[in-house]
């Protein structure tokens, strides 16, 4: 297992290492110093007074309430939730737009973190319902609602994601005057509806929206400046797929604990497994499908016809591969973690999974430690001690669908003459 982790880890350049160091020093120095605690301590009474303080307003706004407005409301926060970007990235990716499809999905997997790492560290409550009223009329809306307030993940993802696709379509396309006039006046008009929306809704205050929006265009700033460097590295780089997977996995242990359990740290789980499906399954075939060659929509190559079969066909493709790969993780993990001798526990997809059933009897954990001495060793530099396996199972089965849309289906495409 040694000779394994350092022929892995001989490859590393420079910068990944340091990369990877740093990220594992960051979660060494946040549990030895206890920097989410003491972080909470600062900034959730101040975000909380503010919340409260803002009940009044929220009402005086509410009283605009008419049905039209809940739905139209309602509508608009779910076309820009993440559910949405999510099911519109495959289209994307089959419609030859590869590179937009790429950059978008990091992104969101990228702002996604970030937005619910500082949701959990902070800890500070949405708007008080009662007396604020609160429209949740989707299943999405109402595990939202579950989540910390600040900041509106809606509105910081509308400002980088739609920040983005106008860089781009500026870039790709078109860039006279008329153009960036109207495509920042869609954006602008974009972002303030959304802000509007969470506030009608009672879903956020307006110190969230304003969060959101301050973090969206921090985030968006930088990623402009990196997103060629992040291409280059993902369809060319070295040891993409080793330091991506070494990177998701410090990823989950720096995440903040919140002060209270949320599905924040699912929603992230989720999307780091679809960074790094993609990010796998366009390295392996990135010159086949991905590149500037590949047919686009509505051209001579890829008819609308022809692009319509490649919907049909590949959204229940990548629907069957996340419900295997979720069957595959569940079977698999928890023998491979007891194999190791990796302590987990299963709060929703294996409930009958205890501690204490880790390794069966006494013999068979004493041959566990034996075979996983060196990843008990690794493990224990992490502050959890035990592991909950539904994040394996659940990135495992994300990564699963994320890598059939760029690779396994794009193959049944050329089978198929898609």
């Amino acid at each position: 297992m040694e000779a394994v982790a350092a022929a892995g880890g001989a490859g590393l350049t420079g910068w990944q290492a340091a990369a990877l160091s740093g990220a594992a020093g960051w979660v060494w120095a946040a549990s030895y110093y206890d920097l989410t605690r003491r972080a909470r301590a600062l900034a959730q009474p101040w975000v909380t007074r503010r919340v409260h303080a803002e009940t009044p307003s929220i009402l005086t706004f509410q009283r605009l309430q008419h049905k039209l407005l809940d739905n139209f409301f309602s509508v608009l926060s779910c076309v820009v939730s993440v559910p949405f970007y999510t099911g519109f990235l495959p289209l994307l990716f089959w419609s030859g737009h590869g590179k937009l499809a790429r950059q978008m999905t990091l992104l969101l997997a990228f702002c996604d973190y970030l937005g619910n790492a500082v949701k959990d560290l902070v800890s500070a409550p949405r708007p008080c319902s009662p007396p604020v009223r609160r429209v949740t009329a989707t299943e999405d809306e109402k595990e939202n609602a579950m989540e910390y307030g600040l900041p509106s993940s809606h509105a910081l993802n509308t400002v980088c994601l739609m920040g983005y696709m106008l860089h781009y379509v500026l870039t790709y396309g078109p860039c006279d005057g008329f153009t960036i006039a109207m495509g920042l006046s869609l954006a602008f008009m974009l972002v303030t509806l959304i802000g509007i929306a969470r506030v009608y809704l009672g879903m956020h205050s307006l110190t969230d929206v304003i969060a959101g929006i301050s973090f969206g265009i921090v985030i968006l700033a930088f990623w402009l400046v990196v997103h060629d460097h992040v291409d280059a590295f993902v369809v060319s780089g070295q040891n993409v797929t080793f330091f991506w997977a070494s990177l998701s996995l410090v990823l989950c242990f720096a995440y903040p604990k919140p002060e209270f359990p949320t599905p924040s740290f699912e929603f992230h789980t989720a999307f780091n497994g679809v960074a790094f499906g993609i990010v796998y399954g366009v390295q392996q075939t990135y010159t086949r499908f991905h590149g500037p060659e590949a047919p686009l929509i509505l051209s001579h190559q890829l008819p609308l016809l022809a692009y319509a079969g490649r919907v049909l066909v590949g959204i229940p493709t990548i629907l069957a591969v996340k419900s295997c790969s979720k069957a595959l993780s569940k079977w698999l993990l928890p023998v491979m973690c007891s194999t190791l001798g990796i302590p987990i526990v299963s709060s929703c997809y294996v409930p009958a999974l205890k501690p204490s059933d880790i390794g069966g009897g006494s013999g068979n954990k004493d041959e566990a430690k034996q075979a996983g001495g060196y990843l008990q060793r690794l493990f224990s530099l992490f502050p959890q001690k035990a592991y909950d396996v539904d994040t394996g199972i659940r990135f495992v089965q994300y990564a699963g669908l994320a890598w059939s849309v760029v690779d396994l289906v794009p193959v049944i495409f050329t089978h198929l003459n898609l």
